[in-house]
């Protein structure tokens, strides 16, 4: 396949991917962003085996002067050397003519008990619908990174996150990333960013992701990185709403319905 019939192909994808989603019921989307960070509070607590691959993996990384110990604190984005502290969940439903949202965090210091729980909602979620799961850049991390997780911790994948075997057009991913590329595969544009650009309020009032690590090893606040993602949830519904041409979901129509100890 030459560059002019992959560009042809990717952009008959993508006006397939966008008809998709004109015709998609909103009530069969799961938005969903996570926050991860590295597996332990500093370089020096990784056994001697985990500080060897995390200088090996590190290299490229590094400016000359850096250790592997120095940039360990960006660990957290690679499924090998970080785990999940919060899974944030979203989804549409119109009540009275005006779109709702609500969502649903899965947190804690214990991974496996928040991904169990989450595929189980998973489980019971898809048992009624026919459900896609949406996240920005997604593709490339939200749902790649769940999955590594689930089987590092011996958890089955839930059918939507399964797609061995499955053709591109099976599989039940939406990416708010990908939509707005439009085939251009040079460009990454930050939520931050098209919040910006599309009039919608930025979850990153508060913190971003680069300061997640910190804020749950030093200052062992994860309830407000649990309010930081659900932000984020929100803000990749909101773009999906630009995206299809509706109006924004209204403030006061935003329910979380996470319980905090």
């Amino acid at each position: 396949m030459n560059i002019f019939e992959l560009i042809f192909f990717e952009l008959k994808h993508q006006r397939n991917y966008l008809n998709m989603l004109e015709n998609l019921l909103a009530d069969e989307i799961l938005f969903l962003d996570i926050e991860t960070v590295p597996q332990q509070s500093s370089f020096d607590d990784l056994d001697e085996g985990f500080q060897h691959l995390w200088d090996k993996k590190s290299t490229n990384m590094r400016k000359p002067d850096e250790t592997a110990s120095d940039i360990y604190a960006r660990a957290g984005i690679y499924a090998e050397f970080g785990k999940i502290i919060c899974i944030s969940t979203g989804y549409l439903h119109n009540n009275s003519g005006e779109d709702h949202f609500r969502t649903k965090s899965f947190f804690g210091h214990d991974e496996k008990i928040l991904l169990q729980e989450f595929a189980g909602m998973l489980k019971l979620f898809s048992a009624k619908k026919n459900i896609q799961v949406a996240a920005h850049n997604g593709k490339e991390f939200d749902f790649p990174y769940i999955s590594r997780r689930m089987l590092i911790n011996g958890i089955p994948l839930p059918r939507v996150l399964d797609i061995a075997g499955k053709k591109p057009w099976e599989v039940g991913f939406i990416d708010t990333l990908e939509l707005w590329k439009f085939g251009d595969y040079k460009s990454y544009t930050s939520l931050a960013l098209l919040t910006k650009v599309f009039g919608i309020a930025s979850p990153k009032d508060d913190i971003d992701g680069s300061q997640v690590a910190e804020v749950y090893y030093q200052e062992k606040n994860l309830e407000r990185i649990v309010r930081y993602c659900e932000k984020d949830v929100l803000a990749v519904a909101q773009l999906f709403q630009k995206y299809r041409g509706n109006e924004l979901i209204k403030a006061d129509n935003w329910q979380s319905m996470t319980v905090f100890s």
